[in-house]
């Protein structure tokens, strides 16, 4: 699935933009994120180093941001509409833009870490969420269950495929496994600026929604959570947690539709995402 993508003419490109509003990537670009993409995989295994029960969160999101200015690249989050923090860290409840600060990490945690890097010019945005000690069943499951979604809504990209199609993988299993698909917060372009068009929606009708074409770079991040869908934003203006307190987990990728499929440019964890999933449920 590592096939890059045909040169687009400019032509191809300016009519995608003019109807979708969307930026087809010339190679060059790809290569771009690709190499930003490089520096995700390394600051996602700064911070799995760091998962340890009594860590504060804002050392890690300090680790973070010292080993970005290390590299000569920018974190995107920092001050990215008032944001105070160079990463997203989410415990438990959190579905996502969890701010860091002075939270311990505790035994038994789900905590998922979101980074995204600027290296010359070039966005590149992943997260992955952790388990830290010993962790319950059910967190355990939840785990496991997002990433087999992230693992479905990418095998889904291909030339020809439709966002819905991406959209209906993602909700169809998670729903099978009785779990909810958050609706409030969604993938979207990205590469050239932090968010682009299009939005990519983790639910959806197959053959649905804009149609993929080779050279479009965009996230899957699916928020899957063990109660219901429903979410609230907290006093601080960022923070996103369940209504009903259920745990919330997210895995996310950064992809570029290629001639026969997709390719990851943020590829951690290959051995799991470039399996092709066993089955395809229907909705319970």
């Amino acid at each position: 699935m590592k096939q890059s993508p045909p040169p687009q003419t400019q032509q191809q490109a300016r009519q995608y933009y003019r109807r979708h509003g969307v930026r087809i990537k010339s190679p060059e670009e790809i290569e771009g994120v690709r190499k930003a993409g490089e520096l995700v995989l390394e600051l996602l295994a700064l911070a799995e180093s760091m998962m340890q029960p009594g860590r504060m969160t804002g050392e890690v999101d300090q680790a973070i941001a010292d080993y970005t200015a290390s590299k000569g690249a920018i974190s995107a989050c920092l001050n990215y509409r008032g944001y105070p923090k160079h990463s997203c860290i989410s415990i438990n409840e959190v579905v996502c833009h969890g701010i860091p600060g002075d939270r311990i990490l505790q035994d038994g945690d789900l905590v998922n870490v979101d980074v995204t890097p600027i290296v010359d010019g070039y966005y590149a945005d992943a997260s992955k969420t952790f388990l830290i000690g010993r962790a319950s069943e059910e967190a355990v499951r939840l785990v496991e269950i997002t990433r087999e979604c992230l693992r479905r809504g990418m095998w889904a990209v291909k030339p020809g495929a439709t966002l819905g199609d991406i959209g209906w993988a993602i909700q169809s299993y998670a729903e099978a496994q009785h779990c909810s698909v958050v609706r409030d917060f969604v993938g979207h372009g990205t590469g050239i600026e932090f968010h682009e068009p299009p939005q990519v929606t983790h639910f959806g009708r197959r053959h649905s929604g804009l149609k993929l074409i080779p050279g479009i770079v965009f996230t899957i991040e699916p928020m899957i959570n063990l109660g219901r869908a429903d979410t609230k934003i907290l006093d601080d203006g960022w923070t996103a947690v369940t209504r009903d307190g259920s745990l919330s987990a997210q895995f996310e990728h950064t992809v570029v539709v290629t001639e026969d499929g997709f390719e990851s440019l943020t590829p951690y964890e290959p051995e799991f995402y470039l399996s092709r999933p066993v089955s395809e449920p229907t909705l319970a």
